[in-house]
């Protein structure tokens, strides 16, 4: 890989977009690149592996608050596991959470639907079921 890049080779190498990169920019998740003299932005091997760490952790769905502690752990050698497997399990958590309410979803969904005729007539089970009030 060429010492520095312009910003569509970083694009190209961790999979984000350009406009993304620039947003990570802008909120401090990766530091301001160097510039040429033409105001285009350079890429190092460090900025680019940053990048693709937090591509990674977005895959992963991370926020990016804690995208932002991730990669303080990362570049942190002092860093203590524990700490980082704490916000690991916190996400893991949210992630569980999120499967149950999903999964509550698809099964009020299903039961709507199942209860449905679908034919020509104007009863629609769903929208009956979506007009009750909360109980």
């Amino acid at each position: 890989m060429p010492k520095l890049v312009t910003i569509g080779e970083a694009a190209r190498l961790t999979g984000l977009s350009a406009k993304m990169i620039r947003h990570y920019e802008k909120i401090g998740v990766l530091q301001q690149p160097n510039r040429t003299d033409s105001g285009y932005r350079l890429y190092n091997q460090a900025q680019i592996q940053q990048l693709g760490f937090v591509y990674q952790s977005r895959k992963l769905g991370f926020s990016m608050l804690e995208i932002k502690s991730l990669l303080q752990f990362w570049l942190d050698s002092g860093r203590e596991s524990r700490n980082v497997k704490q916000l690991a399990q916190q996400h893991l958590q949210d992630i569980n959470d999120k499967i149950a309410e999903l999964q509550q979803m698809k099964t009020v969904l299903q039961q709507l639907a199942d209860q449905c005729d679908g034919d020509g007539n104007s009863e629609c089970a769903i929208l009956d079921g979506l007009a009750q009030l909360p109980s």
